[in-house]
């Protein structure tokens, strides 16, 4: 047949043009190498962009896991590629490469292996993500790195570099491989005045050009090193190295440009702390991300005009304070709140009794109408401790150690509700005689970080020598602060420079005595754990002033922006936690908490007077009362079981999910041939495919006799070399199965319908598979065990190669 002897002889040349490419210098390696070289200028893009963030956190343990997260998805992507696994495969892996490297990094052993994770790990992965952010939300700048944080930025850093391996290598975009970057890059320029580090910058867009100059150098190694295919296979072309036009001016300009527009974008972007988010007479989103509560505090505090917060109606003789939110723990020397994922059986339709609030102090049921003017956020200002809210839009649960309110998916913008709350009135003979051991949740309410600046516990011991007992300690703390040595001023922190809730700013203002309610409330708090008090600040507003209007017997009162305020919140055993007020000149101090009150050691018996040494961790802490019964442990673990049950069996699921579409694609191929239908191209197709999943290179232009030929020269197939004449040659089954299988896609092909015999159904399934058992039996275990669990002609990009070659035996 002319055909048949026409495409034997290409086979023969192209066969022999194959060699001599081959024999040439190992073209792949050229490539190999230049993808090695691409894949590290990236990493030191992503390293240069990520020291970029360096201005917003305090020390540099923060960069090291973004180097390492980076550094490892880099460097996985580049041997996967080395090892010719699919394109379109390799950002997949990259990503469970990443999961497994946070898991290992982050997991704390909940990780199978300490590598794949489990639920656990996932709920260990929330946790962070939720620490991470509200730690960002209350920290100011510079911020301390905590484990939130930095899986936050361990993870950006991995995907990032995911992301660029995908767009440089697998979608051969390499000079959007530099926008991933920019997320990094541009976070200074929004929350410093300065901007970014220009050097910073300067090295990251050094960095963007060395990733354009080696992607050059790949694409002229591949230029160089191609080999003809097709017709043009016969021919012997001899490796120019052709230089393409303009690279370096180009990459050049391009990079310039790019230093510059960073430079101006740094210094020209408007700032979070410009104020902007409260602009317009509102009191705006409350504790914007980025910005510290006490940093935002202060701000709205010296803002010239007030703006409308919200105004309401209450039944109490003494208007409320409204509670937002609670800063109870350090992290670093910051003040921030601990973050406790939503408990969704926690509605606010019934508000459990505040923990530790014994039923001998007396407490007086209050109802409080309010509507918001002008403040949105998802925390809920109510007087506290709340016993029922109701009214409000949206889903909304309550805090079981803080009894703050907080929403899932919506905000206090525009929300009008009423808040059952209950007034608590301890007498100072209670908060005296108040002893006994603190309950576990109170616990992290006693700690304080190290070091810290030693003025605080000197003045803390100072003021409070001869206190009976931890009452007369608080009291005289507030009395201390209130006292005319120490004047309000919002100004001064920030003129001075240690404005903020930290401890080393409390040392500044204990020395300079000028602040406003931050400072007096964390001051008051810090110097009360360090005698062994549990203390915490609470956030939130002032009573605000009384309007001229009252409806329905009740009082209203409206506040604004200027009435946020903090306070001081300590644990008294029997009683709970009981608000103070230390700021000078604002709010009102309660009655059980007036300085007369508080008594020195002659006037209470020694044997009543607690101790006002710190207490160990441990020695003054017993177990909750709300203890977690067995029965609903049981259930909980029961529950943990099948999550982590329905877990692995969704993964199990996607690791067998190619492997599953790749087998019903083979079954569907061989019914096909079975029924008539399909036939030898069915077959050949099928051949292909299981070539390209057993790591054979299958080109898009070449022929079935082509590949025919190549596949003859594998050891499981030796012996069947095809002859110029198309005739076979001596060889086994299998040689002698793949001319039967070629000569009938041939026919098929090439010839008129119904003038040549194709073979029964039968004998062309049989004849495949003693081609596709040869094929098999050449791999290695490795491959074969990628070729039937990962499947490599599944993937678009091999496709788009197969289809070529698959089409001509269609």
């Amino acid at each position: 047949m002319t055909n048949g002897a026409v495409t034997s002889g290409a086979v023969t040349s192209g066969a022999a043009t194959s060699g001599a490419a081959t024999n040439r210098g190992r073209p792949g390696a050229g490539r190999g190498r230049g993808r090695w070289l691409l894949s590290l200028a990236m990493l030191l893009l992503l390293l240069a962009g990520s020291a970029v963030l360096g201005p917003l956190l305090r020390g540099s343990s923060w960069w090291w896991p973004m180097a390492l997260a980076g550094t490892i998805v880099l460097v996985s992507a580049a041997v996967l590629r080395r090892t010719r696994v699919a394109s379109a495969l390799v950002p997949v892996v990259g990503l469970g490469v990443l999961l497994a490297t946070l898991t290992l990094l982050f997991g704390q052993g909940t990780g199978l292996l300490w590598l794949i994770p489990t639920p656990d790990t996932i709920d260990r992965f929330g946790l962070l993500v939720d620490t991470g952010v509200s730690s960002i939300e209350q920290q100011s700048i510079p911020a301390e790195p905590v484990d939130g944080i930095l899986f936050l930025l361990a993870a950006g850093a991995g995907l990032i570099a995911v992301l660029m391996d995908a767009l440089a290598l697998t979608l051969r975009w390499p000079a959007l491989a530099g926008l991933p970057v920019l997320v990094p890059v541009a976070v200074p320029g929004l929350l410093l005045d300065e901007g970014a580090n220009p050097v910073a910058l300067i090295a990251t867009a050094a960095a963007y050009l060395l990733v354009l100059r080696m992607d050059v150098r790949l694409r002229r190694v591949a230029e160089a090193n191609s080999p003809p295919s097709g017709r043009e296979a016969a021919r012997v072309y001899s490796p120019v190295r052709r230089r393409a036009p303009g690279p370096s001016w180009a990459a050049a300009t391009v990079g310039g440009l790019g230093i510059v527009s960073a430079l101006l974008l740094s210094s020209a972007t408007p700032t979070i702390s410009d104020g902007d988010l409260f602009a317009g007479g509102s009191s705006g989103p409350l504790f914007g991300a980025g910005v510290s509560p006490m940093i935002d505090l202060g701000q709205d505090l010296r803002r010239p005009d007030a703006g409308p917060a919200l105004h309401y109606t209450t039944t109490a003789k003494t208007p409320p304070y409204f509670k937002l939110l609670t800063l109870d723990q350090f992290v670093g020397t910051t003040w921030t709140s601990r973050s406790d994922a939503a408990t969704t059986s926690n509605t606010v339709d019934r508000i459990e009794r505040p923990p530790g609030l014994s039923d001998e102090v007396k407490t007086t049921k209050t109802t409080t109408t309010v509507v918001i003017d002008g403040v949105e956020t998802d925390l809920l200002p109510a007087p506290n401790p709340a016993s029922r809210v109701e009214g409000l839009e949206g889903r909304w649960f309550w805090n079981n150690l803080t009894h703050t309110i907080k929403s899932t998916n919506t905000t206090t913008r525009g929300q009008t509700y009423t808040v059952t709350a209950l007034e608590l009135q301890p007498t100072a003979e209670q908060l005296r005689a108040a002893r006994g051991r603190y309950p576990v949740s109170v616990a992290p309410n006693l700690k304080l970080p190290f070091p810290r600046p030693a003025i605080i516990a000197a003045t803390a011991k100072s003021v409070t020598e001869g206190a009976a007992s931890d009452y007369d300690a608080a009291v005289a703390l507030q009395d201390y602060l209130r006292g005319s040595a120490f004047d309000y001023d919002t100004d001064a922190p920030v003129e001075d420079g240690y404005d903020g809730g930290g401890l080393d700013v409390i040392g500044t203002f204990l020395e300079v005595k000028s602040g406003y309610c931050v400072h007096f409330s964390s001051a008051m708090a810090v110097m009360a754990r360090s005698l062994g008090i549990p203390a915490r600040i609470a956030v939130g507003y002032l009573p605000g002033s009384p309007s001229s209007s009252a409806e329905d017997d009740t009082n209203r009162y409206e506040v604004d922006s200027h009435d946020l305020h903090a306070w001081p919140e300590l644990y008294f055993v029997g009683v709970g936690w009981v608000p103070f007020e230390p700021t000078p000149g604002r709010g009102t101090v309660p009655d059980y908490a007036r300085p007369a009150d508080a008594t020195t050691p002659e006037d209470v018996p020694a044997s009543a007077a607690p101790t006002t040494t710190p207490r160990s961790d441990d020695g003054g802490i017993t177990a909750d009362s709300g203890a977690v019964p067995a029965a609903q442990a049981r259930q909980q673990e029961a529950a943990t079981l099948l999550r982590s049950g329905l877990f692995l069996a969704l993964v199990l699921a996607l690791l067998l999910t190619p492997g599953v579409v790749r087998l019903a694609r083979r079954l569907r191929r061989r019914r096909r041939i079975l029924s008539g239908s399909g036939g030898p191209a069915d077959a050949w197709a099928e051949l292909a495919d299981t070539a390209v999943d057993h790591a054979v290179r299958v080109r898009g232009t070449e022929t079935p006799r082509e590949l025919a030929g190549r596949l003859a020269l594998r050891p499981g197939l030796s012996g069947a070399g095809l002859s110029g004449r198309g005739s076979p040659g001596a060889g086994s089954d299998a040689a002698a199965a793949l001319e039967r299988l070629l000569v009938a896609a041939e026919r098929q092909r090439f010839a008129r319908p119904g003038s040549e015999e194709q073979g029964t159904g039968p004998a062309v399934c049989h004849d495949l598979d003693l081609v596709i058992g040869a094929i098999r039996t050449d791999a290695d275990t490795g491959t074969r065990i990628r070729a039937a669990a990962l499947p490599a002609s599944l993937w678009p990009a091999v496709l788009a190669r197969r289809d070529g070659a698959a089409s001509q035996g269609a």
